[in-house]
């Protein structure tokens, strides 16, 4: 998947959709079909403006380094 799929597919979802499903698989899914810095804050201002739940603060914070983790491996 190129990264602009990424994008257009990790933009698709507002921080709402993805961050306050009915079901727990699919708020795993809203977050690990974040592909960007720029969803990922969006996701991380929804949430801090809206639940603060600890844990998915933290799995936002993971993702955020597994973004970053990536990012560093496609520049080299």
């Amino acid at each position: 998947m190129s990264d602009s799929d990424r994008s257009v597919e990790s933009n698709s979802l507002t921080p709402e959709q993805r961050l306050e499903p009915a079901n727990s698989r699919l708020l795993t899914a809203g977050i690990e079909t974040i592909h960007d810095m720029e969803t990922l804050h969006a996701c991380v201002g929804y949430e801090n403006a809206h639940q603060q739940r600890t844990r998915i603060l933290e799995r936002l914070a993971r993702r955020g380094r597994e973004i970053r983790a990536n990012d560093g491996e496609e520049i080299t």
